[in-house]
């Protein structure tokens, strides 16, 4: 009697369906979910994905084709694929290799700062010449997986710094803050378990910027935080060593990502509160304080032209002397930046722009 009332059940659980499937084929959705099936099936084929994604998203595919559109599950594999399919892959923006043209980059958007101007040109010089000789990947990655930390006061430059940087190499840019952060899933993303599930920043991220080579700012390093959560700082170990972050794996995507061709770029305000293992993973940078005569020249070449055009007023409606500058660096500022400079020819530009 058991045999029978499992046959009886499976017939019934047949019929129901053929019916169903008759229904959905009168209310026309059958050709629609079929659309959508061979639209997702052409993404696949022409997003480039590497061998164990494209076999993931074609298995998560064929769930989708055997589930009614009006099902939950139909929209989470539905979202899980537009991720798949909308990551770029393969698609990378050339390097612009020329170091005399990343020089003038460089100087025109800050004043001084060789170490560092000195340390992005070798960087490129190094990623030429493995071009030029054909250097092996594993070699190749070795000398150009550095991971740069700038740290300093605040207001010195390091976040505009990483925007030269990717002005130099002719790269998109993307930045992400960390300060306050304490779930790890930020970095890893959640599993597709939990309910409203996404991926990390990272991908996120990578996402949004397009191309799978960006210059990626990870600001604040140091304001990185931790709890019952887990330890953000301990999930970024994987995203900056360069032997591991050839197959990072998000928890959402539950496939490898290379970032092997990001170049990171960390900024901290001081070193006390890095993590030693996270510390060791990067070149530390030190971008000291101005000095006066530095943050006159600022001034003159950078902040009293960008303030000038943003209060939309001409170069001869208002003119800063050098008498001038010194007074309100001397009276007015007392930072080892430029913000508080920033703000106050901000201020006189805005009364000048009344009186006028």
């Amino acid at each position: 009697s058991e045999a029978k009332e499992e046959m009886e059940k499976a017939q019934r659980e047949y019929y129901l369906r053929q019916q169903l499937k008759a229904i959905q084929k009168e209310l026309g959705e059958e050709e629609e979910s079929e659309a959508v099936v061979e639209e997702y099936r052409r993404k696949i084929e022409e997003a480039g994905l590497p061998e164990e994604a494209k076999r993931e998203a074609l298995r998560e595919l064929k769930r989708l084709e055997t589930i009614p559109p009006h099902s939950p599950e139909y929209a989470l594999i539905k979202t899980y694929l537009d991720w798949m399919v909308e990551l770029p892959w393969n698609k990378v923006t050339e390097d612009q290799l020329d170091i005399e043209h990343a020089r003038q980059v460089l100087d025109e958007d800050h004043y001084d700062l060789e170490e560092i101007k000195e340390r992005i040109l070798e960087y490129l010089a190094v990623r030429k010449l493995a071009k030029e000789r054909k250097v092996t990947s594993e070699e190749e990655k070795e000398a150009l997986g550095a991971v740069l930390c700038f740290v300093g006061p605040p207001g010195v430059g390091k976040t505009s710094l990483g925007k030269s940087i990717a002005r130099a190499l002719g790269r998109k840019f993307t930045r992400m803050s960390l300060g306050g952060m304490r779930d790890e899933a930020e970095i890893r993303g959640h599993r597709r378990t939990y309910v409203g599930a996404m991926p990390g920043r990272i991908i996120q991220a990578i996402k949004r910027v397009g191309t799978r080579n960006p210059v990626f700012m990870l600001d604040e390093i140091d304001k990185v935080g931790m709890s019952w959560q887990g330890d953000p700082s301990s999930a970024l170990l994987e995203v900056l060593d360069p032997a591991q972050n050839h197959a990072f794996r998000d928890h959402y995507l539950d496939v490898d990502f290379d970032l092997s061709d990001v170049i990171f770029i960390a900024t901290a305000n001081q070193l006390d509160t890095i993590p030693a293992p996270l510390l060791d993973r990067m070149e530390i940078i030190a971008l000291d304080g101005y000095t006066e005569y530095e943050k006159l020249h600022i001034a003159k070449r950078y902040l009293v032209p960008r303030q000038l055009r943003a209060n939309g007023l001409r170069e001869d409606e208002v003119v800063f002397t050098d008498d001038a500058l010194r007074k309100i660096i001397r009276d007015y500022t007392r930072e080892a930046g430029v913000r508080e400079l920033t703000r106050q020819i901000d201020a006189i530009c805005r009364k000048a722009a009344v009186k006028i």
